[in-house]
């Protein structure tokens, strides 16, 4: 294993214990009454049984507020997280771009290398792409950031 791979390794660990965002109350995930500027999606990877509600608040054009509640293996926690500590203070093109970036790393079977400069700690779930069956994983807090996203006005 590469020193970066290692480094890799150590930033999915670190992130999936840290679960920043991760503080959406239970009482809150069946909202049905949202604000205009908040959106809210619930993503579940039926092959795993990873899964997660998301919900992201937006002020004017900007994410002001990002928070979810999910569980599941080390990858999709940590992608949660990195993603968590990334889009807040974004516009939302800034958001949608980010996400496709990192859905083209995902994509791409190991073969798009991920730019550190565009995708931060996201980078290292890079190696993910090599492992179709963990794809989804690493995309399940993306999606689902997309979508909530989508519904915000």
């Amino acid at each position: 294993m590469s020193s970066l791979d290692s480094l890799y390794q150590q930033i999915i660990l670190e992130e999936s214990k840290a679960r920043r965002g991760g503080d959406l109350p239970a009482e809150q995930l069946d909202a049905t009454q949202l604000p205009a500027n908040v959106g809210q999606c619930h993503q579940l990877n039926p092959v795993c049984g990873d899964e997660i509600t998301l919900r992201l608040e937006t002020e004017g054009d900007q994410v002001s507020g990002i928070h979810w509640a999910g569980d599941g293996c080390s990858i999709s926690m940590a992608s949660a997280s990195i993603l968590s500590d990334m889009v807040v203070g974004l516009d939302k093109a800034g958001v949608q771009s980010l996400i496709d970036s990192f859905r083209e790393v995902m994509r791409s079977r190991g073969k798009h290398e991920a730019d550190e400069d565009v995708l931060g700690d996201a980078a290292a779930l890079s190696g993910v792409s090599k492992f179709p069956a963990r794809v989804k994983c690493a995309m399940l807090a993306w999606v689902a950031a997309e979508d909530a996203l989508n519904q915000t006005r």
